[in-house]
């Protein structure tokens, strides 16, 4: 579903051939896919390490907002817009 806004029920999975990967060296994270390598950032890595294909984005969102002490409205709203730019890239459907 590229382009499609996420709901809370919606399971986001990394695409097919597409791997969450940390440097062993200096404890980064690297998102590899085929003919693509994205590094992330902290936030990115966070949010990444839980699409495991089984939690829904509003499970995803609770467990970001209970970790950062963050107002959940604010991080839905910004992992949602994350999993869209993702998907749109094609390492993450929706």
């Amino acid at each position: 579903m590229t382009g499609a806004v996420p709901q809370e029920t919606t399971v986001p999975v990394l695409g097919r051939g597409v791997r969450l990967r940390q440097n062993r060296a200096d404890g980064s994270w690297v998102l590899l896919a085929p003919e693509k390598m994205f590094e992330l950032d902290q936030v990115s890595a966070e949010i990444l390490r839980r699409v495991d294909g089984e939690r829904s984005l509003g499970v995803i969102v609770d467990d970001l907002a209970a970790a950062f002490d963050a107002p959940r409205e604010e991080i839905l709203r910004d992992v949602s817009a994350f999993l869209q730019d993702f998907a749109a890239k094609r390492v993450v459907d929706l």
